[in-house]
């Protein structure tokens, strides 16, 4: 009904990367019976609110009222009351679905990266939601905060591909998940033999050396100083070349502290053979002037120092996929009230952004450009505009599929000059307005008057 007409240019733009059949009604329960908000229309207005610059709920709706205006017999209201519950009633597993087909279809495109392997680089991140009673009993707030204060406080680790970007796997827990944890559960739906893990320090452990090579993945990570000094030339098994050695860890001492059980600690090799590179940092802009990497890729003729130096110099790639989901689309801030929502909300960032890789692999693949610097603001931005395109009354399938063509033209178009070893400061040259932080509820904060206030003369 109305979704033939309102939202069919944004299912038309992605029905290759997301196909019909994932979105069919159900044959008894919700969204089994026809009404506006089907289970496809509202998955599009969904998908459409977290692509949208707005993401409010009331712009959805008023953008589904504005096209269906004059296709439908009927008048849709303003209320966002019926989309709301329409959500609702979309389940979390039909959406983690469409996801994990976005991921698989992405990750095929362009599997191969670094020496003809499959590369995915790990990474977490911290997300805040709406301060409501069930967010904070499922992601408690920080301790130091007071009531009132501060704000449901969600820990996100997610697994990328090197080559596209592309979220491949996810988990999410509260502060008091670590990282490692989230990463382990990740395993078995994500390496296959072959697979190469680039990580910092944060997942550079001896369970996790140990337990990748098992599964065939090898791992490229840095040296965590303040868990193990870096081995001496002295006390090296082989020196393969300047700063460039073979070396032994020991498996580490049993502790109940450990993320891991005893028997999964007793079934570990004693000691593990690996490679350890010292890499000197020359250029302006870095907090370090040298780390190492460790990494099981032994072979120097295959695997050539300064290689795995670059490698792992990429791994900074995440920090920017981080970047778009958070900056630019806004998923930084959280905006639904329930977990069960919240998790949804989560589920259709990562659909929209990996469409948005997509449709960049596909512009890059025509054009010959990496992918990689395609701007992904840029893709975001053309999407936005050209949706609306392929909604004209007149425009038949043919110019859908010649406005689809310049769509993708002008997404290769949007570069990003390449820039090595350029310095970005972490600061900001905008200043915040000096407001004073809210250090206790509102409703018995008492705001201290701004020093530069002060009450006019009498005249």
């Amino acid at each position: 009904m109305a979704r033939t007409r309102s939202l069919e240019q944004l299912s038309t733009c992605l029905e290759e990367f997301i196909p019909e059949h994932l979105l069919v009604q159900n044959a008894s329960g919700k969204h089994s019976r026809s009404r506006i908000f089907t289970k496809q229309t509202t998955f599009w207005a969904f998908l459409s609110q977290v692509i949208n610059a707005d993401g409010g709920c009331s712009e959805v709706v008023s953008k589904l009222r504005a096209f269906a205006a004059l296709k439908c017999p009927f008048a849709i209201s303003p209320s966002t009351g019926a989309y709301c519950s329409a959500r609702k009633n979309v389940l979390k597993e039909e959406i983690k679905t469409v996801f994990d087909h976005t991921a698989e279809t992405l990750d095929k495109m362009e599997r191969r990266d670094f020496c003809d392997r499959r590369v995915i680089v790990v990474d977490g991140t911290g997300l805040t939601a709406p301060d409501t009673k069930d967010n904070q009993e499922k992601w408690p707030q920080q301790k130091q905060q007071q009531v009132g204060c501060g704000f449901p406080s969600l820990r996100v680790c997610a697994c990328f591909s090197l080559k596209t970007g592309g979220v491949l796997s996810y988990r999410t827990g509260n502060k008091r998940s670590h990282e490692l944890r989230l990463f382990r559960d990740q395993w078995d739906d994500l390496f296959q033999p072959g697979d190469i893990n680039l990580a910092d320090k944060m997942f550079s452990s001896y369970f996790e050396f140990a337990m990748l090579l098992k599964r065939g993945v090898d791992s490229v990570v840095t040296q965590p100083a303040h868990k193990r000094r870096p081995i001496a030339e002295e006390n090296a098994v082989k020196k393969l070349g300047g700063n460039d050695l073979i070396v032994v860890w020991k498996k580490p001492v049993w502790s109940k502290k450990a993320a891991y059980s005893r028997e999964e600690w007793e079934a570990l090799p004693q000691t593990l053979t690996l490679r350890q590179i010292k890499v000197d940092v020359t250029a302006n802009g870095f907090r370090v002037k040298s780390f190492y990497i460790i990494t099981t890729l032994l072979n120097p003729d295959e695997y050539p120092a300064n290689d795995l130096a670059e490698l792992y110099l990429r791994r900074w790639e995440v920090e920017l996929n981080f970047d778009d989901l958070k900056t630019t689309m806004g998923m930084d801030e959280l905006r639904c009230k329930t977990p069960d929502m919240v998790e949804k909300e989560l589920l259709m960032y990562f659909i929209a952004y990996n469409a948005a890789r997509w449709m960049i692999c596909k512009a890059a693949g025509t054009s010959g450009a990496d992918p990689m610097r395609i701007s992904f603001k840029g893709a975001l931005q053309e999407l936005r505009n050209w949706e609306g395109q392929l909604n004209h009354p007149k425009t038949t399938q043919q110019d859908k599929r010649k406005l689809i063509a310049e769509l993708y033209r002008g997404i290769a178009l949007k570069i990003v000059p390449l820039r090595p070893n350029r310095k970005e400061p972490r600061c900001l040259k905008r200043r915040p307005k000096p407001y004073q932080l809210l250090t206790e509820h509102r409703s018995t904060m008492n705001e201290t008057k701004h020093r530069d206030k002060y009450r006019a003369k009498a005249a």
